[in-house]
């Protein structure tokens, strides 16, 4: 038996209000590196399902940038050390450098690809120059007296480097080794949030929150002139070069993209998020890239909601988004046609996506998503039902992908849902509730515990309690729940329970990391010997044939058990970073879909299972 990953299908990028989100393209222009979570994550521009995580990060991620030569990535994070690590693989790291006490907000590579320079909030100094193969100081970075936003280094020599900060200022330093030479001040009246050299080197451009372009010499640092007066009507988050230095593309608060000839200083196209109407916060484009060496002119922004757009000029409306989630992916459910190619997912801030798992393409749901963490999934029939801890059960409809009819108010926090039967039950810190077309039916109060868990296969509904036991109960054409059987051998509270397809067999996994596989007959026990989890089971789920089961913990962990050989089992360590929160068969059972506190959705080949 053996697991080994097959695609990791990434989170988005991690955004932040009123911050710019810096993207960076290899210098073919087929790769995308961005930070989310604890990871980076570099992507394949024209196959966004392509993608590979590095996790050598052990704080959140905030900045990732590709060398010149395409062949190193180096990665800042919020506790101001600075990684370098080969971009093919994503796995081995060159080196590690702290350079500040705070957050990295910007790095830059010189074009030899030898030196970098990280920026970013620090308490002795804001930023620092050195090596990347070995983190010798090349020079200093001062004359700030705020927050560094954005540093940028002349891609040609003479070498020269630009960094801009809250304090209004842009330094203009001169290299190698990298020391300050001039200050622009006066010029911007509000904070300068992004900088960037052209590809020729002849000129600068600065933006920030006060709606000003400002040029300057790219060897001297002489500011020439602004462009663009009354142009953006909010925050200049992010600017971006063309390969031919004639034109840029910025990236504003005020819900566009716009693309600037330089010469001319005017706009020759600008595309518009949210629609045409009214303010829309999630479509702010806190982020920009132009990636080099590409035929086609394409640029990428980014949208406060962590959506990637594809832009090409000349065409008005993105010819692709790359939807994700940025925030822990906390609930997993698939599709009820039982083929196992259509994967839900909830995240930790309620939003809900839906994935297919041969193309690795995942959309937002339309309509009126959950506004907190999504507890689990359940799906009957072409609907999908989700509950979250804004207590509230909603429906999707699975073929439109949008939220259907209306959203159905629950008594207390729920635990779960669980489907069978044309019936919906929710666990609830209370009791269960039971839902028939979409209307309350039936409640059952449980008094002496607290429900942790829930699952239903026929007639049958299982709850897991705190108390550490299992029950069963038999639903009746009163929608009236009756106890038939209790189990207690659990050690802990049981936090995951799960069916097999038959009914036959009921998994229940606990706080412990132990999971007791039960007969549903009288609740005797098949095994009690999967116990290799050291964290709480988040999810359990059987294979078709219901003699394999695969479970996910906080321990990061997935296994994949054998109930015929309980000893033989296969597991995929550090499969999610911060935990795994769901796992499910996909594709008729030979794989295994996994989603965590990465925020990434992982697919798994299972292979010569006993």
């Amino acid at each position: 038996m053996s697991i080994t990953i097959e695609k990791i299908l990434a989170a988005s990028p991690v955004t932040a209000r009123g911050q710019p989100t810096h993207l960076s393209t290899d210098s073919k222009g087929e790769k995308i590196a961005y930070a989310s979570g604890k990871s980076i994550f570099v992507r394949s521009i024209d196959d966004p399902s392509n993608s590979k995580q590095y996790t050598g990060h052990t704080a959140q991620t905030t900045v990732a940038k590709f060398s010149p030569s395409g062949f190193y990535i180096a990665s800042g994070d919020v506790s101001g050390s600075v990684r370098v690590w080969d971009s093919i693989e994503a796995v081995n790291t060159k080196g590690e450098y702290h350079i500040i006490s705070g957050r990295i907000n910007d790095i830059a590579w010189d074009g030899d690809s030898q030196r970098i320079i990280a920026v970013g909030d620090g308490r002795e100094r804001f930023g620092h120059a050195i090596t990347a193969d070995s983190g010798n100081s090349v020079g200093e970075v001062s004359g700030h007296s705020k927050v560094i936003n954005s540093v940028a280094i002349r891609p040609l020599r003479p070498l020269r480097a630009a960094t801009v900060s809250d304090d209004m200022a842009m330094c203009f330093l001169h290299g190698a080794p990298f020391k300050f030479n001039s200050k622009s001040t006066g010029l911007h009246k509000g904070f300068v949030l992004s900088t960037a050299f052209s590809p020729d080197g002849n000129t600068l451009v600065t933006v920030g929150a006060d709606k000003r372009i400002q040029l300057y010499d790219g060897k001297t640092g002489e500011p020439t002139n602004t462009i663009g007066e009354g142009e953006h009507i909010g925050s200049i988050f992010a600017v971006s070069w063309a390969q031919d230095s004639k034109r840029f593309v910025t990236a504003s608060a005020d819900q566009t993209v716009k693309l600037w000839d330089v010469e001319e200083g005017k706009v020759t196209q600008t595309w518009r998020f949210g629609g045409d109407g009214g303010v829309s916060i999630p479509d702010q484009q806190v982020g920009v890239v132009w990636p080099s060496g590409r035929s086609d002119g394409l640029i990428i922004s980014l949208s406060l909601g962590g959506d990637l757009n594809y832009l090409i000029e000349g065409n008005p409306q993105p010819i692709k988004v790359v939807q994700g989630h940025n925030k822990s992916i906390t609930a997993l459910g698939v599709g009820s046609d039982g083929k196992g190619q259509t994967l839900w997912t909830g995240s930790f801030d309620g939003r809900v996506c839906k994935w297919d798992v041969t193309s690795g393409v995942g959309t937002v749901v339309d309509g009126q998503c959950h506004t907190n963490q999504v507890t689990e999934f359940a799906s009957n029939t072409g609907r999908a039902y989700s509950v979250g801890w804004d207590d509230t059960l909603r429906i999707v409809d699975e073929s439109a992908n949008t939220f259907a009819g209306e959203t159905l108010q629950l008594s207390a926090q729920p635990q779960g849902v669980a489907s069978a039967d044309g019936r919906v039950y929710v666990a609830t810190i209370s009791g269960v509730e039971i839902y028939v077309k979409d209307q309350l039916a039936g409640k059952l109060d449980i008094a002496d515990s607290q429900p942790t868990a829930i699952a239903a296969q026929g007639a049958l509904v299982a709850v897991g309690l705190s108390n550490n036991a299992v029950r069963l109960y038999k639903a009746d054409a009163s929608n009236k729940l009756t106890q038939s059987h209790e189990a207690k051998n659990s050690a802990a509270p049981i936090s995951a329970l799960a069916f097999s397809k038959d009914g036959s067999l009921l998994a229940a996994g606990n706080t412990a990391g132990k999971i007791y596989a039960h007969k549903t007959g009288g609740l005797e026990i098949a095994t009690d010997r999967w116990s290799a989890h050291t964290g709480r089971v988040t999810s359990i789920a059987w294979n078709e044939a219901g003699t394999h089961a695969a479970s996910g913990a906080l321990d990061t962990n997935v296994f994949a058990w054998s109930l015929a050989k309980p000893g033989s089992r296969v597991k995929a360590l550090n499969a999610h970073k911060d935990g795994v929160y769901g796992v499910a068969w996909v594709e008729g059972g030979n794989k295994i879909a996994s989603v965590g506190g990465d925020a990434a959705v992982k697919v798994w080949n299972v292979a010569g299972l006993q």
